[in-house]
């Protein structure tokens, strides 16, 4: 029953979508309409520039971090990282935006920083790493989740979290699987910020 309450506090966390509420409280717009329409991060720096962007960035890693220490605030005896999984689930199909949401690579970041901080922190250069020298931000999401896995197998993490490493690397790759394609046609934007 825990798991089940914690999940749905997760999923709702999960769910409040920032990249909407910046848009529409401080630009008076509905992102949804501008750029590639999705209710990310990425977007938001396109569409609304990198103050909205960096909001909406650090807001959807809270959801992931939140969702993981809520049931360590509480004193609760069960496993956090799943828990924060249903958080990614909320930010990826979000109750309160009709269930088309962000591709969880912000959320997903949360979620490990809510566990290992230095392990978020080697995620973190490893993205804006790849994202300098690609000027992709979708190759670097990709990428990050591959070194994710393999930094927390290093770092001889938790058995449990190098587990979900890779299921928040597959799911991520999975929903860039539109953006693979147009990097290999050409077509994917590039950053021009960095």
């Amino acid at each position: 029953m825990e798991y089940v309450l914690f999940a749905i506090i997760a999923y709702l966390l999960g769910s409040i979508p920032s990249a909407l509420i910046v848009g529409k409280v401080g630009f008076k717009i509905d992102i949804r309409e501008h750029g590639s329409g999705n209710l990310g991060a990425t977007n938001t720096f396109r569409v609304l520039g990198i103050k909205a962007g960096i909001i909406v960035t650090l807001t959807d890693i809270l959801k992931g971090t939140i969702a993981t220490l809520i049931p360590l605030l509480v004193d609760v005896d069960i496993y956090r990282l799943v828990i924060g999984l249903f958080a990614v689930v909320g930010h990826t199909y979000p109750l309160f935006a009709k269930f088309k949401g962000g591709k969880a690579v912000a959320t997903s970041g949360g979620i490990i920083l809510g566990v290992s901080p230095f392990l978020f922190l080697s995620i973190v250069i490893a993205f804006l790493l790849t994202l300098y020298i690609s000027k992709y931000v979708s190759l670097s999401s990709i990428i990050t989740g591959i070194v994710t896995v393999v930094a927390a197998v290093l770092l001889q993490e938790d058995i449990g979290l190098i587990i979900v490493s890779c299921v928040l690397a597959i799911f991520v790759s999975y929903r860039h699987k539109d953006n693979i394609k147009r990097i290999r046609n050409g077509t994917e934007p590039k950053i021009t910020w960095m």
